[in-house]
């Protein structure tokens, strides 16, 4: 078990990294280039970043239980939207209540998230029992 948990937390940040910038641009270019409203744009933005987040994910950071199996998709679907939830509710306060700008916001809601989803994707996704350390 030889710092596996630091090295998959490090695949993690990588894997999140690249799927903020996705979700980061997607919010701009759908909110300041199409005019779609913030809300909606983060939506979508969110979404299309949670996918490129499950394969990589999938592929590179978690040991999943049973890879490709419809019960964990829908478990990870379910705390993506969880996930988005806790999105909006941050993006909604930031910018209605505190009336920051809402790619300010963005990194404040993404860094939040980003904790969730961490905790809950070990929790729920990455295979458990014994398997010699291999993590």
């Amino acid at each position: 078990m030889k710092n596996s948990t630091g090295r998959q937390i490090w695949k993690f940040l990588v894997v999140g990294g690249l799927a903020f910038l996705l979700d980061y641009v997607l919010l701009y270019i759908c909110t300041e280039c199409f005019k779609i409203y913030v809300m909606y744009s983060s939506i979508i933005a969110f979404c299309i970043s949670v996918i490129f987040n499950y394969v990589l994910s999938i592929k590179w950071v978690f040991t999943a239980k049973n890879k490709q199996t419809i019960k964990e998709f829908l478990i990870f679907i379910i705390l993506s939207i969880i996930g988005l939830l806790l999105n909006q509710v941050i993006m909604d306060i930031g910018i209605k209540k505190f009336y920051i700008h809402y790619m300010i916001v963005k990194i404040i809601s993404t860094s939040i998230v980003m904790i969730y989803n961490f905790i809950t994707r070990k929790i729920f996704i990455e295979k458990r029992g014994n398997n010699n350390g291999k993590n």
